[in-house]
């Protein structure tokens, strides 16, 4: 990638590194690197702040689908002011608050690249942290719920993890799509979150009958659609809760599991998987649409937990991935 030259000497940028792939501990701040040009249809962003997500963490190991040229400088969310543009872009101008949902660059940085059709404007309701919240959380849920899931209003979803980032999006878009909303978390703390965002029912899923309670709640009938957070944990499980042809979308997973086929006949169950990075060039404009009235009307508030300094990447890393009990949105402030 070209770099942007001012004067005689190119700036530099402080950023968070990877030459190698393995744990947080390769995550390495880096003061001198050079501030990438945005090309024909990208943007520069001076980056306010950047969200932290578990695909960042896959990414970092060197296990996941994607597996970027070392060194690379992680993130895909962030959120900022339009510091320069590529010479097609006619979209935004040099000061526009925007966020990104996808970096071509690596969003832990002071400075970032984006391609103008993952790049949204960034309404003023929305502060610059809850703006790098917005991308993969709130994006991810929406492919899942009306893209892949096809959700429709007065159907019931079940979110099973909704505390952390993409959960809570998911009860907010579930619940302003018309939805009747049951998440489930492992904390007190984390209930009382997902009742606040939007669902209607929230149960422990730590808690033993909790499956019952569920069934409960929907009058013996089960759900028409579940949001997995953690497949290889709770898919057994959410085979057992849907209704007559039911749709369970896979989000996030880490590892195999067993699953009986015969309980997905019985009630015609649908098992798919939804990976954001596959989204088409109309979609991104679809939903960048959703968001931004969303943003305008009030209901899309993206609840950050924690904010940390660039040089606090790795614990950040350690922490979305290991912190029991979810309850929002990590960023990095930059």
């Amino acid at each position: 990638m070209p770099f942007l030259t001012r004067g005689l000497m190119a700036q530099v940028m402080r950023a968070i590194r990877v030459s190698e792939f393995g744990g947080p501990e390769v995550l390495v701040l880096a003061k001198d690197v050079p501030i990438p040009k945005p090309g024909k249809c990208q943007v520069l962003i001076k980056v306010a702040a950047a969200g932290i997500n578990p695909v960042d963490t896959y990414i970092r190991t060197g296990t996941h689908t994607v597996k970027p040229p070392l060194p690379y400088t992680p993130g895909m969310d962030v959120s900022g002011i339009v510091e320069e543009l590529g010479e097609e872009v006619t979209k935004f101008k040099k000061g526009d608050h925007v966020y990104t949902v996808r970096t071509a660059s690596g969003g832990y940085a002071e400075y970032a690249v984006a391609d103008d059709r993952t790049t949204f404007k960034l309404h003023k309701n929305l502060e610059f942290t809850q703006g790098a919240c917005v991308g993969v959380p709130y994006f991810t849920a929406y492919r899942a719920l009306v893209i892949r899931g096809s959700a429709k209003p007065g159907e019931t979803v079940l979110v099973h993890g909704a505390s952390g980032g993409v959960g809570l999006a998911a009860c907010q878009i579930a619940k302003n799509l018309g939805l009747q909303v049951i998440g489930t978390a492992s904390t007190a703390e984390g209930l009382h979150l997902v009742k606040e965002n939007g669902a209607h029912h929230a149960f422990n899923h730590k808690e033993e009958g909790y499956l019952d309670k569920i069934k409960e709640a929907t009058d013996g009938k089960g759900v028409d659609i579940i949001l997995e957070m953690l497949a290889n944990v709770n898919l057994p499980a959410d085979t057992m809760l849907c209704k007559k042809h039911g749709r369970i979308l896979i989000i996030g997973n880490r590892g195999s599991c067993e699953i009986n086929p015969r309980q997905l006949m019985t009630v015609e169950t649908s098992v798919i998987g939804v990976m954001l990075m596959v989204t088409e060039p109309h979609e991104w404009e679809m939903m960048g649409s959703f968001m931004y009235a969303g943003m305008e009307q009030g209901w899309l508030k993206p609840v950050v937990h924690r904010k940390y300094d660039l040089k606090e990447a790795p614990q950040a890393h350690i922490d979305v991935i290991s912190n029991q009990g979810s309850k929002g949105n990590l960023v990095l402030q930059i």
